[in-house]
């Protein structure tokens, strides 16, 4: 017969806690087994106003119209795999700001959760400027607080509670080993996502223009042994195609089937389904690829792009640092006029100030 206990509730919950932290939990003394819940992390990173909210709240059949990102913000989707059994999580981090708030990665993205995190990134296809200089960015940033996370030690039940979803999340397992480009990428460090988003508006770009930035981002996820996948939110067909690769990650369901690499319509590559060979060399049509100076295959892809694409002014990344308090999107009109108030007051009082002091008469 089990013991009868009289402990309240909070008791009962410490005590359980406890038990896990010290790794003596399990289905065999009451506690829940670790490799029956299954969570996993999902970080949304890209363009600022580029479409990552939108998406999201597709992905999780929201019906509510998307407001601008508040620095960095979470929530969450569930999802159940049977009847009457554990509900999977997926816990969703999505940094706004564009680049200008990248510090905040190392929010997100922890020792405790870095074995089962993914990331996604948005790029707006209709800001070709400002898309190679957010890639690049927002993926160092990412990658360095990846490695950190992983370099950290981790508690031996968390490590065996994440052991399976481990084996999910090897982008080093995406190429087989006969690949003939295994030794010419650089895998990204967890599973990445690649979504280029406004296709709507990419698609009456000028055709040459259209294929630098197609190639480019072909290259760009095959080097990162990333998925790529563009999208429009006005397009049921390309949002349904998004939601299954988002469920891919958040949830663990089986890969999808579909690919199009056909230029003239919408990306859908999944990782390790393309190769160089088939990318082909950057296009170029007014520079002489052997007249730059490119250190390595990345920096010459790089080189061409901001070719077609100059990079936007820096000017105007100084601009999104811009005083967060005189924002509109994060404007509260009770509060905002009583600092008004205030700053009027405070301007009042040293224009008061000033005078009293020159009215003074200093002894010589």
């Amino acid at each position: 017969m089990p013991k009868i206990s009289s402990d309240t509730l909070w008791e009962l919950a410490s005590a359980e806690v406890q038990s896990r932290e010290d790794g003596t939990g399990g289905e065999e003394d009451g506690g829940v087994d670790p490799g029956s819940l299954n969570e996993r992390t999902v970080f949304f990173i890209g363009n600022k106003a580029g479409g990552k909210t939108t998406i999201l709240l597709r992905c999780l059949d929201r019906d509510e119209p998307p407001k601008p990102t508040l620095a960095l913000e979470y929530t969450f989707g569930r999802r159940a795999r049977g009847h009457n059994t554990p509900k999977d999580i997926a816990h969703l981090w999505e940094l706004g700001g564009g680049t200008s708030l990248s510090d905040l990665v190392q929010i997100p993205i922890t020792a405790q959760n870095v074995r089962s995190l993914s990331v996604v990134l948005v790029l707006d296809l209709s800001k070709p400027n400002a898309l190679w200089g957010t890639m690049e960015r927002l993926l160092q940033t990412t990658r360095t607080q990846v490695e950190k996370a992983c370099s950290k030690p981790q508690r031996t039940l968390e490590s065996k509670a994440g052991s399976k979803q481990q084996a999910q999340n090897r982008p080093l397992m995406v190429l087989p080993k006969d690949h003939p480009d295994r030794e010419l990428i650089n895998p990204f460090p967890v599973p990445l996502v690649i979504i280029g988003s406004k296709f709507d508006i990419f698609q009456d770009f000028d055709s040459e223009k259209r294929k630098v930035i197609c190639k480019t981002l072909r290259f760009i996820s095959h080097y990162y042994a990333a998925s790529l996948i563009f999208t429009s939110s006005k397009s049921e067909s390309l949002m349904s195609k998004t939601k299954s690769l988002f469920t891919q990650l958040g949830f663990g369901t089986e890969k999808g089937k579909s690919m199009s690499s056909d230029l003239s319509k919408p990306l859908i590559i999944p990782a390790g389904m393309d190769s160089l060979s088939q990318i082909g060399s950057p296009p170029t049509t007014d520079v002489d690829i052997g007249t730059l100076h490119a250190k390595n295959p990345l920096d010459l892809w790089k080189k061409v792009f901001e070719v077609v694409f100059p990079p936007e002014n820096t000017s105007d990344h100084h601009r999104e640092l811009k005083d967060p308090a005189k924002d509109p999107q994060y404007s509260e009109p009770q509060i905002d006029s009583m600092r008004a108030q205030k700053d009027t007051e405070l301007d009042q009082y040293k224009r008061n100030a000033s005078k009293s002091w020159k009215g003074l008469e200093l002894e010589t």
